[in-house]
């Protein structure tokens, strides 16, 4: 199994909130998640928009876990070092 670190969309039309999860890498985008680390939360302030478990994601990272695009965008906006 393969684990990604990538985003799981929710909220309404034109509304978007998302989760910053990690997931079997072939799972569908809203399938089931392994575990939960944080969320992403575009319409709010810039202060509150991404929250996450910085000691989370360092564990999945050194575990072989693949950070998408956009959640290693996110990360490095809040100085996360991502290879």
């Amino acid at each position: 199994m393969s684990a990604t670190i990538r985003l799981k969309r929710f909220g309404t039309k034109k509304r978007p909130y998302y989760r910053i999860v990690v997931m079997d890498k072939q799972a569908p985008r809203d399938g089931k998640t392994i575990e939960e680390i944080g969320y992403y939360h575009p319409i709010e302030a810039e202060d509150k928009q991404i929250v996450f478990d910085e000691t989370k994601a360092k564990a999945w990272l050194s575990k072989g876990a693949i950070v998408s695009d956009t959640v290693r965008r996110l990360f490095n906006k809040k100085n996360v070092t991502v290879k």
